[in-house]
């Protein structure tokens, strides 16, 4: 009998084990189908590329390709359940290898502009491309967004991802040192987004890396001059008429810059020469992953908040794109189609004294996050 009791006893305590364990399972299904798929993309530099698609339980995909770090895609569901994709670019690899306004790259050595392509670091002149009128931009003639970088996945129950790493060697584009830059991508189940950038050198360099995606909530459909913009920032940089800081800091208060509330991107874009390309100086300490925008697109309800660490922001209106684009669904990309919001160290930090510092040394290392909260009203 003791032992018919004890069999019964083991048998109950297996199945209750088995279910708990089942339960388990259940709940991991339940909230882990975050996923990952990888396929061919196409060629560049010899190298093979490849195009990384992560997924989340609400249907939040985010695309990514190997080639220049970028962004190709990003889905998301309107109020009515519709989903669309609201960042802009291709379908295929063939057009980024082209000439590009930089759809979804990491730009770097120095993102935005340098004057002149010229800096002095430590007694010696330094001279970089101009690729920008008189002036560099984005990194130079075969930046960041132009090579292609080195992927592994990442994936477990709470988030999917992508680490990118690349060797920006010395004298790359005109700059000192070897540069050893990691971006890692990670998509998880709150509907978050995020980017980390780090970089370590042997030499003194300026460093200033960051996403140029460009967002258009209403799926391309439209210009984002009737997005709501917030941007958390009392002050901006103004710019010469090459779109150079003149090394003032400024108050926003009174302005067309003012976007301390939230303001229609068109309802003052006329008061600003040439449309928006300026950069915003953040509020928040730097080195604090803060809130520093939103934008939200009025008639589908789609919000995205952007946090950042890092002490600016570059809001760009989409000024030249001039319908000579045509990216995905065969859309042609018009004015202000498309808006950035970059978040980055000062333009021509290196040439500005009184501008937070930019030079990266040996021993140190360049570590900015970015994280893009995606939600609907």
């Amino acid at each position: 009998m003791k032992n018919k009791w004890l069999s019964l006893m083991i048998l109950s305590l297996a199945l209750t084990l088995f279910a708990c364990q089942g339960n388990r399972v259940k709940e991991n299904n339940k909230t882990g189908n975050l996923s990952m798929m990888k396929e061919p993309f196409g060629k560049a530099d010899r190298k093979d590329v490849f195009l990384f698609t992560l997924k989340n339980d609400h249907g939040i995909t985010v695309k990514i390709t190997n080639y220049g770090g970028i962004i190709t895609s990003i889905l998301m569901k309107d109020n009515k359940g519709q989903t669309s994709d609201i960042v802009l670019g291709f379908d295929s690899l063939a057009p980024y290898l082209g000439t590009v306004p930089y759809f979804g790259a990491i730009v770097g050595r120095y993102a935005n502009r340098i004057a002149k392509g010229m800096f002095s670091l430590e007694g010696k002149k330094y001279q970089l491309a101009m690729n920008n009128g008189n002036n560099s931009l984005h990194g130079g003639l075969k930046g960041f967004d132009k090579v292609v970088w080195d992927a592994s996945e990442i994936q477990d129950t709470s988030q999917v991802g992508l680490v990118l790493n690349y060797l920006s060697k010395d004298g790359e584009e005109g700059y000192p040192g070897n540069l050893k830059v990691t971006v890692t991508y990670l998509l998880n189940n709150r509907d978050e987004f995020s980017t980390k950038i780090e970089a370590i050198t042997d030499q003194p360099s300026p460093v200033n890396l960051t996403n140029h995606s460009y967002f258009n909530l209403t799926g391309a459909e439209r210009d984002v001059l009737d997005h709501k913009l917030t941007i958390k920032a009392n002050s901006f940089t103004p710019v010469n008429s090459e779109l150079i800081p003149t090394g003032k800091i400024l108050p926003v208060s009174g302005t067309p810059m003012d976007f301390t509330s939230p303001e229609m991107i068109g309802s003052r874009i006329a008061r600003v020469e040439g449309g928006y390309d300026h950069n915003f100086v953040l509020n928040h300490k730097a080195g604090s992953e803060d809130l520093a925008a939103v934008i939200e697109e009025p008639l589908s309800g789609r919000i995205v908040e952007i946090y950042t660490t890092q002490p600016g922001i570059q809001f760009y209106s989409g000024n030249f794109l001039d319908g000579t684009i045509t990216g995905k669904g065969h859309k042609v990309y018009q004015k202000h189609f498309g808006l950035c919001l970059e978040t980055q160290h000062f333009p021509d930090s290196p040439n500005q004294p009184s501008f937070p510092g930019t030079i990266l040394k040996p021993g140190e290392k360049f570590m900015e996050t970015t994280r893009y909260k995606f939600s609907i009203r």
